[in-house]
């Protein structure tokens, strides 16, 4: 160590511009120099001073000193006021839109099942065959009775027209021609029972073939042919489902639906008569939008909201009874509204909004802002924004407030950068 020369300390306190690892191994050499010079004397101070002088000017004028940066390249949204839906997302589940239990009006064993279960049925359809010999017979009495009804009612009409003739010249009494004009009215309505017997005779032999009351599709059938079944029984022998349309059944909360009816009952929107998307448990979309077509007047006390009804066409069978679905309902329309995309929205620990701005000269300035709710992937403004106000959207990692920018419209393309001027040549 005796042996280093303050000019070699020099050259390697010049040396850590290119090489910064060697000032570990240059900084002891120069501290046991500078203690050597102190113990020899005051005048061998300016050797080192200007060693450290050395070392300052080869510290800030290296590569380790940051260039001073330009402005920041960022994309900004421009705030335009427009009119928006307010929506609200609530879960449900699908219910048929008309269902009915095909039950059997009359007793008798089941001779044939004549559907496919699973099927579309129309309206009337026969969908099974009862044994109807007893029936037949029945109505085969029933016709028997009429045909006698009708025979005695010829009889007595004859007989009741030849004593209205024989009255006139005294050749019977007038009693006589009244109880023959009676018996015809009577055997008028022994006409009339029987026909009526033969009528309810052929309401039986019809129920024997048990029909579809609505159009839709049939679930499976409780019985198979040879099963007995009676009139008006408990199980019903198979369900029918009219599912195009289909319902969709929400709830709502009441506190919701309060605040809703009052921010919309004034002079910003309007009553709502929107249709309502309707989404899969996949996160699908169904082809067609519904509507919305009967809200409850009562609000469950258990669970404190109110049950809303959605009729949603469903030609391509998608939704089926019992599926849970998710359904976008518009509330109301908003009139003026601002929108501002979510990546400009900050917020921090205490949970208050903020958003960058392009100011004036270019500049950035930071503003507190209020919002309420998602549209799509925007927040609304409810405050702290104006129409052509200019929000940061993108670049913000990289400004600060009072940074100056380069900014661009958002989904404009982007600016070509300017190109560097070329060193002059000497």
């Amino acid at each position: 160590a005796d042996g280093v020369q303050i000019p070699k300390v020099t050259m390697s306190l010049l040396n850590i511009r290119a090489q910064a690892g060697a000032l570990s191994e240059v900084f002891p050499l120069w501290v046991s120099q500078a203690r050597r010079e102190a113990r020899g004397g005051v005048g061998a101070l300016p050797l080192t001073a200007c060693a450290l002088t050395l070392l300052l000017s080869a510290c800030q004028n290296g590569t380790g000193a940051p260039p001073p940066r330009g402005p920041q390249a960022v994309t900004f949204k421009t705030m335009a006021v427009q009119d928006v839906t307010v929506t609200r997302e609530l879960p449900g589940r699908a219910s048929a839109f008309l269902i009915a239990e095909v039950r059997p009006q009359v007793s008798g064993i089941v001779r044939q099942r004549l559907f496919i279960e699973g099927a579309l049925v129309k309206a009337g359809e026969v969908l099974y065959q009862l044994e109807d010999a007893s029936a037949g017979a029945d109505l085969a009495i029933a016709e028997a009775a009429v045909q006698r009804a009708q025979a005695t009612l010829n009889a007595t009409r004859l007989t009741a027209k030849r004593a209205a003739e024989l009255v006139e010249v005294n050749a019977i009494s007038k009693q006589d021609n009244e109880n023959a004009a009676a018996a015809q009215a009577l055997a008028q309505a022994d006409l009339s029972a029987a026909q009526a017997a033969v009528q309810r005779a052929r309401v039986t032999v019809g129920f024997t073939r048990i029909t579809a009351p609505i159009a839709g599709r049939i679930g499976k059938s409780s019985v198979t042919a040879g099963a007995l079944v009676t009139a008006n029984q408990v199980s019903a022998l198979a369900t029918i489902q009219q599912l195009d349309p289909i319902y969709v059944d929400v709830t709502q909360s009441s506190s919701e639906l309060l605040a809703l009816r009052k921010e919309f009952a004034g002079n910003n929107g309007i009553a709502a008569s929107l249709p309502v998307q309707v989404f899969l448990e996949d996160g699908s979309r169904t082809r067609q939008d519904g509507k919305l077509t009967f809200s409850d007047v009562t609000i469950d006390p258990a669970t404190g909201s109110v049950g809303l009804r959605i009729a949603v066409p469903n030609a391509d069978g998608l939704l089926l009874p019992g599926m849970y679905v998710r359904a976008r309902i518009g509330n109301g329309v908003r009139r003026g509204a601002l929108l501002v995309p979510q990546q400009g929205i900050a917020r921090d620990p205490k949970g208050n909004t903020s958003a960058m701005l392009v100011g004036k000269d270019d500049k950035v300035e930071i503003r507190p802002v209020q919002v309420s709710r998602t549209i799509g992937d925007q927040w609304l403004v409810e405050g702290g924004l104006n129409p052509g106000d200019r929000v940061i959207v993108e670049g913000l990692q990289k400004i600060g407030p009072g940074a100056p920018v380069t900014a661009s419209e958002f989904g404009s393309p982007p600016a070509a950068p300017t190109a560097a001027a070329a060193p002059e040549k000497k």
